[in-house]
């Protein structure tokens, strides 16, 4: 093996540890903005009560875990806002479903509903992607 070749496989060896930590980034970056807005709507729509930080950093973690799921399984972008009526119904089904999962996430099915119109206005005015 020459020094060329070492120098290859040091540089695939760099990019894929910058690639890893650039997807862990950005997932705690999903993750944060979600827990924003998913507190933010929580504060705005009736039928709608986080009980605690733990609670809401946890329902963000799976909204966002299965926001991936619905997105790699039905090929779904779950954004209520700019995605049009099918983006909306899924993010008001992972809302309600989060209720089942997260202990102190409390929503009906109307706050799920209003929740994902909220959380589609306020996804369009912070920057990044909640959903």
């Amino acid at each position: 093996m020459d020094n060329n070749d070492n120098n290859k496989n040091t540089n695939r060896d760099t990019r894929t540890r910058d690639d890893n930590t650039s997807a862990l980034g950005e997932i705690l970056l999903r993750i944060l903005i979600t827990a924003i807005v998913v507190g933010i709507a929580a504060l705005l729509t009736p039928g709608f009560r986080i009980n605690g930080l733990w609670s809401l950093i946890l329902a963000s973690v799976v909204i966002a875990l299965l926001d991936y799921l619905v997105q790699k399984v039905a090929g779904v972008d779950a954004s209520p806002f700019g995605r049009g009526l099918t983006g909306f119904i899924v993010a008001a089904i992972i809302l309600y479903v989060t209720k089942f999962i997260v202990p102190g996430f409390n929503i009906s099915v109307w706050g799920a509903i209003i929740g994902a119109l909220v959380i589609g206005i306020l996804d369009a005015i912070i920057p990044g992607r909640a959903m």
